[in-house]
């Protein structure tokens, strides 16, 4: 842990809380399907893929849909998400993101995402944080999703750095087993009641700034 050379960040719920967004998106699809979608039922969808939150709402909701169907939805969700983050500015950052990352740039550490997010680099950008990035590993280069390791393992290689070298920085629990499953130490943000498997767990990032 005193070695940290690399750190790697999720993006939703470490950096910024775009989870409304999603939401605000797919309840609308929801409400298109002729259903409502709540706050609560939203909680199945953390951490999880586009395409098994598509088949989750339809399960809630009941419908079915053949394949081709469920991709057209899965792309009106995304337009719509897209076009409510356009909007998004440096000051959704979450408390303590920005101050953190300048922090671990001064002292040389080096700086990935790894996130499952395929808009990751329209949200960094809006945020005004992309600069501060070496590397960028978010949806539209990994197959797997968490907690299979690959985007971690593949942030790490990025950065030229080896997984014990690395500190991931997680909110959601497949993260974090996605961290631990690369051989990292894991940070987790959020409680120790839901995030047991973390080696460490802070509030925010504001925490750990000096």
């Amino acid at each position: 842990m005193e070695t940290m050379k690399g750190a790697i960040f999720d993006l939703d719920g470490v950096l910024v809380d775009t989870a409304k967004y999603h939401y605000l998106a797919w309840k609308k699809l929801a409400n298109q399907l002729g259903f409502d979608f709540t706050e609560e039922e939203n909680e199945q969808l953390k951490g999880v893929s586009r395409v098994r939150s598509l088949e989750i709402l339809l399960e809630l909701g009941g419908i079915e849909k053949d394949e081709l169907e469920q991709s057209r939805l899965r792309e009106m969700k995304n337009d719509w998400y897209l076009t409510f983050i356009k909007d998004m500015t440096e000051d959704e950052l979450l408390k303590g993101a920005k101050e953190y990352l300048l922090q671990l740039k001064k002292e040389g550490v080096k700086i990935s995402l790894g996130s499952a997010s395929k808009n990751a680099v329209s949200i960094l950008k809006s945020l005004n944080i992309y600069e501060l990035f070496d590397v960028i590993i978010d949806g539209t280069k990994v197959t797997n999703a968490k907690p299979d390791p690959e985007v971690f393992l593949k942030a790490a290689q990025g950065l030229g750095l080896s997984p014990e070298d690395c500190i991931v920085f997680e909110d959601a629990q497949a993260g974090v087993q996605a961290g631990k499953a690369a051989g990292m130490y894991v940070i987790g943000i959020g409680t120790k009641e839901n995030l047991p498997e973390a080696d460490k767990v802070v509030a925010g990032l504001y925490e750990l700034v000096k």
